[in-house]
């Protein structure tokens, strides 16, 4: 605030200044103005000799010489001098062109400075030089009684503009101190909520509502983290304490200990374990909008990818139906192949018979998609759970969750996967069973052509 009511002082002082100046430039050449109509005029009796005398003159503040070559007046107003020039020769030399010059005005007996111009006149043979002086006077007593009202009104004008200024600006500052304030209040833990909204509609306003709800979204940020965190650690204990309780058991055994068997239940443990990092670290990176970039991507062929998938199962339950055609997508093959992979031991998990993977082409309600089907014939998932199962770390009541091999990971990885592919995915019936749909993105047609 003070930095503004310096500068405020500053520019008005340099206005003020300037406006000095302008002023006591414009009147002088008012002042002159005046002064080269009279001398036009006096020139034009000099050519015409028709000289009156005394020279006519308006005002008592105006005098009126002409003066020929050898310094001589031949003739002057009635309050003019008729025996010295009112310029002398050196002076007279100075002055070239359409100017003038300043003199003493006691030197006419006029009050204060007096502004003298110079016109020629006559014929060659006998050059004159037509005089006029005019005081300022007027001019000086105007600009000093500018500067004078402004060298009152300033302060004034300042000290008035401050003040509402002041008040202005403390008004406008108040919502963002309660906004600091509440800010400080809720990152030092004192309390936590929302910063006050003013209740003026204006800009402080619109910040105040978007700071509350970048507040609700690092809430919520912060409360999903926690869980996860939570859930994560829940999920690493498991298989940890699994793997300490038979270590202790083997070690309170001795020699008793079934040693192939030990080996056997902490190796499955630790790939447990292993995938179970591998799922958070692939989470956490997706979670890191920064670190979210695409690995490269290549023409990937859908019939060829689920066949491949497929052989890492038995052959019951699992069952590929081959596409009628070459069916192309753009993606990154490692996470396609993950996707299938989740889909697919989710399904043989829960399935009871038997487990179909299909692609198709794209139709009419999809012109731009894909779609491959994962169904199984298991006890399937409510309806009212089919999105809270993307979700990290969810697990249901139902038959469906009560299983060991999976980590409620699956399917948030395949969610995040397919939305890095720009494709999506959802759960729907199979009858008896559950369909999960995805779609992926159809492969551009030159593109396909040079893949294929």
């Amino acid at each position: 605030m003070t930095i503004g009511v310096v500068g405020l002082a500053a520019g008005l002082a340099a206005g003020g200044v300037v406006l000095i100046f302008a002023l006591g430039y414009a009147l002088q050449r008012t002042v002159d103005s005046e002064a080269f109509k009279t001398a036009d005029a006096v020139a034009i009796l000099v050519g015409e000799d028709a000289l009156p005398d005394p020279l006519p003159v308006a005002g008592s503040d105006v005098r009126v010489q002409v003066v020929d070559a050898q310094g001589r007046i031949r003739a002057a107003s009635i309050d003019a001098d008729r025996l010295v020039p009112m310029l002398y020769a050196p002076e007279l030399d100075r002055i070239t062109g359409r100017t003038g010059l300043f003199v003493p005005g006691q030197r006419l007996d006029l009050r204060g400075p007096v502004r003298v111009v110079a016109v020629p006149a006559g014929p060659p043979e006998d050059p004159q030089t037509v005089l006029v002086a005019k005081s300022m006077s007027d001019v000086v007593h105007s600009v000093s009684v500018v500067r004078t009202i402004l060298l009152i009104s300033f302060p004034l004008l300042l000290t008035t503009l401050a003040a509402v200024a002041w008040r202005v600006v403390g008004a406008t500052l108040r919502p963002v101190e309660a906004l600091r304030a509440g800010a400080e209040e809720i990152t030092g833990g004192a309390r936590p909520g929302q910063l006050p909204v003013p209740a003026s509609r204006d800009e402080i306003h619109r910040l105040a509502v978007t700071l509350n709800g970048m507040l609700d979204r690092l809430e919520s940020a912060r409360a999903r983290q926690r869980a996860f965190v939570a859930d994560a650690a829940h999920e690493l204990r498991s298989p940890l304490t699994n793997m300490r309780t038979q270590l202790e058991v083997a070690q309170v055994l001795g020699d008793r200990t079934d040693w192939p068997a030990v080996a056997e239940d902490l190796l499955a443990d630790t790939q447990r374990l292993s995938r179970l990092v591998d799922d958070l670290l692939l989470l956490a990176r997706a979670d890191d909008a920064g670190a979210r970039q695409r690995a490269a991507v290549e023409p990937v062929e859908l019939g060829e990818l689920l066949a491949r998938v497929a052989q890492r199962y038995p052959a019951p339950p699992v069952r590929v139906v081959p596409p009628e055609r070459d069916l192309w997508t753009l993606g990154e093959p490692d996470a396609l192949d993950r996707i299938l992979a989740n889909l697919l031991d989710n399904a043989v998990r829960h399935a009871r018979g038997e487990v179909v993977l299909a692609v198709a082409g794209p139709d009419e309600s999809r012109p731009r998609y894909h779609l491959v089907t994962v169904t199984d014939d298991g006890p399937g998932i409510p309806p009212e759970h089919r999105e809270r199962v993307f979700d990290r770390f969810t697990r249901l009541d139902d038959a469906r969750a009560r299983d060991a091999g999976g980590s409620g990971l699956g399917l948030a990885i395949v969610r995040e996967l397919v939305r890095r592919q720009g494709g999506s995915v959802r759960l729907g019936d199979a009858g008896p069973g559950l369909r999960v749909e995805l779609r992926l993105p159809l492969l551009s047609p030159s593109t396909e052509s040079s893949s294929i």
